[in-house]
């Protein structure tokens, strides 16, 4: 054996021992095709890295997930005989939020089926979980629904359309998130006056866009695919030219929609030349000096959670204020807090510091047939989900724990712009059901496989057919618990405060 010769062998079969193997008496020919852990005798297959050449063929294993689960299967649903009942859900969702603000909760729900949707991701998550999955996991968001997708701002001052919700996010069924969106395109729908067939019609094109995007996503190199569909691509992509005018309008809004814009509003000066929040009820409060400092001190740990090269950015603003803001419709009971913050010239930013609550899927993951670990901080969870699904996330997003509490920090109104869905014309809701579809595949894959998912979708429309007959099957059980949870307002057994 020449020196050559015997060093190549005596370096594979160091690297075997480092890996925990045994070399094999074969030789190097052996050792390289061995589990694929060293190609050519030289390079290691290194832990967080492929191996090469890859084993077996993504595209045929999601394919073959067709014969134990077909696509047809996917339009199934019958409410389980043991499911909460609507009223005894929200209930249960109320758990740990603060009392007080249960009954805006509940009014805001109660304000239309989309509404009651969008504050039951615990509900359907238990639905979803009694349905069948492929067993294929992503990182979902977990509350995917239509109003989910925004515009926000990017670090440069420019706009970018994604999923813009993570309270809910885990490691899940890709499945779930494409439903909630589907069934959620219906409701919208009704809730604009469109017709059952407009209805379907959106359901139907987001599942396909979804479709047809993770097979575009499956043939591109891993870097193109990752950022793939760059906004001003997306009209062109999805077929979306009937949103073009509409989406315009939600631009020009969210580029006015800042910080400073905020703080005009809600502030106002100081004796020392600063500013401070103005009571605003029921929406945004004053709290105490004790909570306001707990909270400011709060930010010291989220510096720590930054890239490093955010802190010297943070370091030239100076905190002024902090009080309490009521958000959204599935977090009303959540404990959200902005702060103000002023640079040298005055110029504000404001940070939201908002609760954390465990995911409201994590005791349904089980049923489905994934692991449902606790997080070590919700907070870093929600963070750490939404930095995984977006193409570009917020700058200052982190996380930070205040009394305990875990809670996510981000920027408050980054040019932030939403599409109301329920507020669509009929000729618009498939239009922004492809733009939703398909931003959400983009979402997916980048912590699924899009070969997988692509190889099971497959190229013909029998998931889109399924998911779209799921979806108003869903829709309608919705309706039945809006009208349980309206019955249970009207007869006092839920307080709620309407039209706030």
């Amino acid at each position: 054996m020449s020196g050559a010769t015997a060093g190549a062998g005596t370096e594979a079969a160091g690297v075997e021992a480092v890996a925990g193997r045994v070399p094999s008496a074969r030789g190097d020919e052996d050792t390289a095709g061995a589990e694929g852990a060293v190609r050519g005798g030289r390079m290691p297959v290194v832990p967080g890295f492929a191996a090469w050449p890859a084993a077996g063929s993504p595209k045929a294993e999601g394919k073959a997930l067709r014969t134990r689960v077909p696509r047809s299967a996917h339009a199934a649903f019958e409410a389980d005989a043991a499911r909460p009942d609507a009223v005894s859900a929200v209930e249960e969702s109320s758990r740990g939020r603060i009392p007080g603000l249960a009954p805006m909760r509940a009014g805001r729900m109660a304000a239309t089926p989309f509404a009651f949707l969008r504050g039951s991701a615990g509900l359907m998550a238990y639905d979803l979980a009694r349905t069948p999955v492929t067993g294929v996991g992503a990182q979902i968001c977990g509350d995917a629904h239509a109003a989910n997708f925004g515009l926000y701002g990017d670090a440069r001052g420019g706009l970018v359309i994604d999923l813009n919700d993570f309270d809910e996010t885990v490691h899940g069924p890709w499945e779930w998130d494409l439903k909630r969106l589907a069934a959620s395109l219906v409701l919208a729908g009704r809730e604009a006056g469109a017709d059952e067939d407009t209805c379907r019609e959106a359901a139907h094109d987001a599942t396909g866009a979804y479709r047809r995007t993770m097979r575009l996503l499956a043939r591109l190199p891993a870097l193109d695919a990752w950022n793939a569909i760059a906004d001003e691509e997306l009209v062109s992509h999805t077929d979306a030219h009937d949103l073009l005018g509409t989406l315009q309008r939600v631009s020009e809004k969210a580029r006015a929609n800042t910080s400073g814009r905020f703080a005009a509003k809600s502030t106002e000066s100081t004796e020392d030349g600063g500013r401070r929040f103005v009571d605003a009820a029921p929406v945004l409060r004053r709290v105490t000096d004790a909570e306001a400092a707990t909270v400011a001190g709060a930010l010291e740990a989220y510096l720590g959670t930054l890239s490093e090269d955010r802190l010297p950015l943070l370091a030239r603003y100076a905190v002024h204020d902090v009080a309490f803001r009521v958000v959204g419709t599935g977090s009303v009971g959540t404990r959200s807090y902005v702060v103000l913050l002023l640079d040298h010239r005055g110029e504000p930013l404001v940070l939201q510091v908002k609760e954390a609550r465990p995911s409201a899927l994590l005791p349904h993951l089980a049923a489905a047939g994934f692991d449902a670990p606790g997080a070590a901080h919700e907070g870093r969870r929600v963070v750490m989900g939404q930095k995984r699904m977006q193409v570009v996330s917020d700058m200052l997003l982190g996380w930070t724990s205040v009394d305990g509490r875990p809670f996510q920090v981000r920027q408050f109104r980054n040019r932030k712009g939403s599409v109301d869905p329920a507020a669509l014309a009929a000729d618009q809701l498939d239009d922004y059901g492809r733009m939703t579809g398909a931003l959400l595949a983009r979402a997916h894959a980048h912590s699924a496989d899009p070969r997988v998912i692509a190889g099971y979708c497959g190229k013909n429309g029998e998931l889109d057919e399924a998911v779209a007959a799921f979806a108003v099957a869903y829709a309608d059980r919705t309706e039945a618990d809006h009208a349980e949870l309206v019955s249970a307002v009207r007869t006092g057994r839920v307080a709620a405060e309407l039209g706030v």
